[in-house]
């Protein structure tokens, strides 16, 4: 009986999880696949089956515009996260000998504030008449002022502020746990810092590279509060645009569409993610055997 008992623990263990997953996950994507799949008959009326306009609508050198723009901002957002978290993570790690819990704490800190009140407060600040603009023409570094809100830039430092600690925690646990007799027999050897930084430590830390690549991208793709407050109106992504064919339009199967068409992209993204990981593992078990 114990036997039997210790084999359906696990089982046991993982229903909550199970539960949350299907209900708060597996549901409702199951509404908007349906959604996605219906036809809009009339302004309000929508007709459920297997109708494949809203996705043929998709294939619009408009709405690929959005995607391609979407996916672009989510990639140079990651990219911009990596290259601010990768120096502080490797600081952190290595450099850092107390304090290392208060550190990460204040990385930790402006998550506990709301994403509009941290927008807003970008906006305070990239506005032209902010404490940034008025700082730099007091120095002179600038001659007129600062001219960064609602433009592609000011989304890209907003996502970046956002989804940094992400980034950071993956690359930090990864650095924490890297062997550290590498690296000093890279330098022993005679490479330098750089060289050290590109053959050795880069690779050794690829798998939190890799993982904090993947918590701040997929989110990005779908993120509406940084483009509408810092882009405004000039900023086509797909967020803000869904949500107006949910919102405004009240075109729930192409709204559907373009959220389902999404998902099926980042799955790929997903599945070659766990498959690079897992080679990595392999790699890892058989220079360690």
């Amino acid at each position: 009986m114990g036997r039997r008992e210790s084999v359906r623990e696990p089982g046991g263990l993982a229903f909550p999880a199970a539960v949350y997953f299907l209900a708060f996950f597996v549901a409702p994507m199951l509404i908007i696949v349906a959604y996605a799949f219906a036809d809009r008959s009339g302004f309000f009326d929508i007709t459920f089956g297997l109708y494949g306009e809203s996705f043929a609508r998709l294939w619009d050198p408009l709405y690929l515009g959005i995607y391609r723009d979407t996916l672009l901002m989510a990639a140079v957002g990651t990219v911009g996260c990596l290259v601010v978290g990768f120096p502080f993570a490797y600081w952190l790690a290595t450099r850092v000998r107390h304090r290392k819990t208060l550190l990460l704490l204040l990385v930790i800190i402006p998550f506990w504030t709301s994403i509009l009140i941290r927008t807003y407060a970008w906006s305070l600040i990239l506005s032209p008449q902010g404490p940034l603009s008025s700082f730099l023409q007091s120095v002179g570094a600038i001659a007129n002022p600062l001219d960064l809100l609602f433009t592609p830039r000011a989304v890209f430092i907003g996502i970046v502020y956002d989804y940094l600690p992400l980034m950071v925690f993956p690359l930090y646990v990864a650095i924490e746990r890297m062997d550290r007799g590498l690296v000093e027999a890279s330098r022993d050897l005679g490479a330098g810092r750089w060289r050290t930084l590109w053959r050795v430590t880069i690779p050794l830390t690829l798998p939190g590279i890799i993982t904090g690549g993947l918590l701040v991208f997929v989110p990005m793709t779908g993120e509406y509060v940084v483009p509408t407050i810092l882009g405004g109106a000039k900023t086509a992504l797909l967020g803000p645009v869904v949500a107006d064919q949910f919102l405004s339009a009240l075109n729930y199967p192409f709204g559907a569409a373009m959220s389902v068409g999404l998902v099926a992209f980042l799955l790929v993204v997903i599945f070659f993610y766990l498959r690079s990981v897992g080679r990595q593992a392999e790699a890892n078990l058989g220079t360690a055997l």
